[in-house]
């Protein structure tokens, strides 16, 4: 085991039970499509770290697909609301004495290895990483300790989610340092202008 470890959420590829959202322009089939695509890149560009990987699937842990059984420990989300599941993720982790943790999810074309790499290396030097989503979100959060506060009292998938845990930070006297801005894929529109690029 190392002392760092990386989670990762992800949602059980189920036609109609994937970003909503995008459905409800293009289409369940082609949702699944596009979401497995997600899924796969985000395979690609956590497979070469060194970081412990967990991975925790939405409903029920899945042996056999894309993500490496011997690469990936395997879990399933638990809690009401999304703070609440990553927040016993985290716990989760620090509970195994890691000290270093990140969380990501698999909605992003645009993460890359090295984005990930960074997130730990920053952890160094500082209490707490977040990678600003465009839309008002994040992308990945990282910390050393578990700050409860972040993960309580958000209005999740809403654009007030980073001000509200930069917030939750600041009050924490907790220091912090911002990754690069990425756009995440929840509407037709965000993936249209991912193909664009």
């Amino acid at each position: 085991m190392t002392k760092e470890a990386l989670i990762i959420f992800i949602k059980n590829p189920v036609l109609g039970k994937v970003k909503t959202r995008l459905a409800a322009t293009v289409g369940d089939e082609k949702t699944l499509e596009i979401y497995r695509l997600l899924q796969a890149h985000t395979n690609k560009v956590t497979t070469p770290l060194i970081q412990d990987k967990w991975l925790f699937y939405s409903d029920e842990v899945e042996t056999n697909d894309i993500w490496d059984n011997d690469q990936y420990h395997k879990q399933v989300q638990q809690g009401n609301d999304l703070g609440e599941k990553m927040l016993n993720a985290f716990q989760h982790c620090f509970d195994l004495g890691y000290e270093k943790v990140c969380i990501i999810g698999s909605d992003m074309m645009d993460i890359t290895t090295s984005i990930i790499e960074n997130a730990f290396s920053q952890l160094e030097k500082n209490d707490a990483i977040i990678g600003p989503a465009v839309d008002g979100g994040y992308y990945l959060l990282g910390m050393k300790k578990l700050y409860v506060p972040v993960f309580l009292n958000k209005d999740w998938s809403t654009e007030s989610v980073l001000k509200n845990t930069l917030k939750d930070l600041k009050e924490n006297n907790l220091s912090y340092h911002s990754l690069v801005s990425l756009n995440d894929i929840d509407t037709e529109e965000d993936w249209k202008d991912f193909l664009s690029n």
